[in-house]
């Protein structure tokens, strides 16, 4: 019950924490994390233990999911060669220096000090994100951060299994490149395949409590299926969901695909809250384990181990962007000015906050593995502190770079938002009633605004008149049910309904509808 009872109070004390980000303009999961840590001070607290494989299954499947749904594999192809170099490279090279350290320093076997530098390797970008958005820099490094942050979680994992089965005596290094190569090509075709048959059910389910239900099961599914098999529950789980994104869209109703975004978004946030509570949890038993003299060397291999990844990550991606710019001077002119530059490294370096992943990772070791406790500490150091050192100075740090801000995107939406009205149009033009008229007219005004992107105040003014005029309608159903002229149902349709034309008439949650006083 006690833990019942924290976890409650976390919750809360998260969506203040989030709150309190947002006005402060840092990553959310800066300050979860040193609400974990107070954790390990609170009088009390339950000291509990959580089945490695279901710390996996529960916290990394979803989260990876919601993170593969929104992956652009257009960005993907794009930008691979810096994705390549990042999610790949930079995982294996952070492996290997960390491991190095591991083995001399604390003295760790070969397999569990890789099984360390896998486990502190891959950056997540969920902290980055909500910094960057705010101050619109290149969507070139947003994008590779992003797809960086997905991918290299596959590469980490699969580096962390085989070193922890290795570790564990059962399976020898020297094998483990045939079981890589079965073990990635069985996951792309079982995370396909799983994915059409996915798509095939959730097409035949109209309720969007029932989807969503399904969904959740899927995907957990999908994750002990795949670990059943001895494929890559990773891979698989990342494959199923881009098959599932690319295809969903034109099989789900509006209003289910509202309520599962909700949903999922929810279920990500309450994911970190839960992993931040573990590691205080789990801090403060493995501190009170570590004793005397042992106790002092853990916390020095501990930040050691912290400025070696933070080190390895700035060495590594300066180094690639210096190679790739010395090849760009023998190009042409639009290969010198694609290739990366040094702020832009400078960025992607700084933006190596580790996060769920780490967290989760750490705390799925086995009782019985070597050099837990030391690990699992260094582990949650590195998390701490790059969330907090890096974290809550990613925003002075770009406005030092002072990145031209980026409307790629803008312009991307102003251009498709022109041809859907047209779409419209075009369909209506054979309607002759005088509803149709009333919409043709709608739609012609619409596409009036998104020809003109550049007169921000047309578009402003647009949207706020609907915001305005939608308020309006909320007054009027709200008195509609207060003077008994409708029921309960009645006002709950139409609520729904006013709701999907606010969403409409604010898509980036930009505007805010005028008071009707």
């Amino acid at each position: 019950m006690a833990l019942f009872e924290l976890t409650l109070i976390l919750l809360l004390t998260a969506v203040a924490l989030t709150a309190l980000s947002r006005r402060l303009e840092i990553p959310y999961p800066s300050l979860l994390a040193l609400a974990g840590v107070a954790i390990a001070f609170v009088p009390g607290a339950p000291v509990i233990e959580i089945d490695p494989e279901l710390a996996l299954a529960l916290f990394i499947a979803p989260v990876l999911l919601d993170a593969a749904y929104d992956t652009s594999l257009r960005d993907l192809k794009r930008y691979r060669l810096s994705l390549v170099l990042l999610a790949l490279g930079a995982v294996v090279f952070t492996t290997l220096v960390v491991a190095f350290v591991g083995w001399k320093m604390a003295g760790l076997p070969i397999a569990a000090a890789v099984a360390l530098g896998a486990i502190v390797a891959p950056p997540d970008a969920v902290a980055a994100s909500a910094v960057l958005g705010q101050f619109k820099v290149p969507y070139r490094l947003t994008a590779i951060l992003q797809g960086e942050s997905l991918l290299n979680d596959a590469t980490a994992l699969l580096i962390y299994r085989l070193a922890v089965s290795a570790a564990l005596g059962s399976i020898l290094l020297s094998n483990a490149i045939p079981v890589i190569l079965l073990s990635t090509i069985g996951s792309l075709a079982a995370g396909y395949v799983l994915g059409r048959v996915s798509l095939l059910t959730l097409s035949r389910i109209d309720d969007a409590a029932s989807s969503t239900v399904v969904q959740f099961a899927g995907t957990f599914g999908v994750w002990i299926l795949a670990d059943r098999l001895g494929l890559s529950a990773i891979i698989t789980i990342v494959v199923y969901a881009i098959t599932i994104a690319r295809s969903a869209p034109r099989r789900m109703s509006a209003r289910r695909r509202v309520s599962t975004y909700s949903v999922w978004e929810s279920a990500v946030f309450v994911l970190n809250v839960l992993a931040f509570v573990l590691m205080g949890l789990q801090a403060r038993s493995i501190v009170g384990r570590l004793s005397g003299d042992g106790q002092g060397g853990a916390f020095v291999f501990a930040a050691t181990v912290l400025v070696v990844v933070i080190l390895a990550r700035l060495v590594w991606v300066a180094s690639y962007v210096a190679i790739i710019r010395w090849f760009a001077r023998f190009g042409g002119e639009d290969r010198r000015r694609e290739a990366p530059t040094f702020r832009g490294a400078v960025l992607v370096g700084w933006c190596g906050m580790r996060g769920l992943v780490t967290l989760v990772v750490a705390i799925a070791l086995p009782a019985g593995f070597p050099g837990r406790d030391p690990i699992v500490l260094a582990a949650f150091a590195v998390v701490l502190g790059t969330l907090v050192l890096q974290g809550m100075t990613l925003k002075p740090l770009l406005r030092i770079l002072n990145f031209e801000r980026d409307t790629s995107v803008d312009r991307e939406v102003a251009q498709a938002r022109v041809a859907i009205m047209q779409a419209a149009l075009d369909v209506l033009s054979r309607k002759t009633s005088a509803a149709a008229a009333v919409v043709r007219e709608q739609y012609e005004a619409q596409r009036v605004v998104a020809e003109n992107p550049e007169d921000a105040q047309a578009a402003t003014e647009y949207d706020r008149l609907r915001l305005y005029a939608i308020n309006r309608q909320r007054d009027t159903l709200e008195e509609l049910r207060s003077n008994g002229t409708i029921g309960d149902e009645a006002y709950h349709r139409l609520e729904e309904e006013i709701d999907w034309a606010e969403l409409a008439a604010s898509p980036a949650g930009r505007f805010q509808p005028l008071t009707t006083d």
